[in-house]
C-alpha cells in the first residue's frame, strides 16, 4: 500500500505559508477597491450580472482547467462546467483513496473567508486598480485553496494509514465530531500560527513603508486560526467520510 509521508506533507504545507503570505502583502499594496466585488460592475458588458473578481477567476479557471491544473487532486476549482484538459496529464502516486477530490471541495467557503479577509489588510478607499486587485486576489485565492485542500487530503489519508481501525471504527458511526477531535493537534497548530506570525513580519522586515504597505501579522495568524485550519480539519472529515 501507498502511505504518505507525513514529514513531506508538513514541509510542503509550510513552503505554502510563505507562498501564501507573499501573495497577501501583494494584494494588499492596492486598496480595497470595493466595487471589484460588485455584481455588475465589471465594465464587461456581456457579463452585467457578474463582479469583476468572479469573471477573472471564472476566466483564470478556464484556461488553467485546459491545461490540467485541476487533474491535480489538491487543486479544486471555484467554478463548475469547465473545459477539459487538453494537454495530457501524467501524475505520481497520490496515496489517496477518493473517487471524486470534488467530495472534498471546500471553494464556496474558501471565498467567503478570503473576500470578509481583503477590508482587513487592505487599505480603505479606491484606487482604480481594479484589473491588478483581482489579478492579486485570484493568485491569492488559488494559494490559500492548494494549502487547504492539501491538508486536508494528504494530512487525512497520513492519519488514517497511522490508526485504520481507530479511524474506521468512527467513519462507520459517522461521528463527525469525534473524527474531528481525533484528528487535532493542538500543540502542532500552536507551532504553525507562532511560525506565520514571524513569517509575515519578516518577510516585511526590510520593506520601506513610505512607498509599500505593511499587513499586520495578527491579522494573517487570525485568518489562519479561524478559517485555515478549521477549514482543513473540515476536509480532512469530509475525506475520511468518502474515503474508498
Amino acid at each position: 500500500m501507498c502511505t504518505p509521508d507525513l514529514a513531506v506533507i508538513t514541509a510542503s504545507l509550510e513552503g505554502l505559508e510563505e507562498t501564501i503570505i507573499l501573495k497577501l502583502i501583494d494584494r494588499a499594496q492596492f486598496l480595497i477597491n470595493s466595487s471589484v466585488y460588485a455584481p455588475g460592475q465589471s465594465g464587461m458588458e456581456e457579463s452585467e450580472g457578474e463582479s469583476l473578481f468572479d469573471l477573472r477567476l471564472r476566466y483564470t479557471e478556464e484556461m488553467d482547467a485546459l491545461f490540467g491544473r485541476y487533474c491535480v487532486p489538491e487543486e479544486r476549482p471555484f467554478n463548475v462546467d469547465l473545459p477539459d484538459p487538453r494537454r495530457k496529464v501524467t501524475l505520481p502516486p497520490t496515496c489517496l483513496n477518493i473517487n471524486d477530490f470534488n467530495k472534498v471541495s471546500l471553494t464556496a467557503e474558501i471565498r467567503k473567508r478570503y473576500i470578509e479577509l481583503v477590508p482587513r489588510i487592505c487599505g480603505l478607499g479606491d484606487d482604480g486598480q481594479y484589473g491588478s486587485s483581482v489579478e492579486h486576489d485570484i493568485h491569492a485565492l488559488q494559494a490559500i485553496s492548494r494549502r487547504i485542500h492539501y491538508g486536508a487530503l494528504y494530512v487525512a489519508e497520513a492519519k488514517y494509514q497511522s490508526a485504520p481501525q481507530h479511524y474506521r471504527n468512527l467513519i462507520e458511526r459517522r461521528d463527525t465530531e469525534a473524527l474531528t477531535a481525533l484528528l487535532t493537534r493542538k500543540e502542532v497548530e500552536e507551532q504553525i500560527l507562532e511560525r506565520i506570525s514571524h513569517k509575515v513580519a519578516y518577510l516585511q522586515a526590510e520593506a520601506d513603508r513610505a512607498v509599500r504597505k505593511i499587513i499586520d501579522p495578527e491579522e494573517v495568524l487570525t485568518f489562519y486560526r479561524d478559517h485555515v485550519i478549521p477549514l482543513t480539519k473540515k476536509g480532512e472529515v469530509l475525506y475520511l467520510l468518502h474515503r474508498s
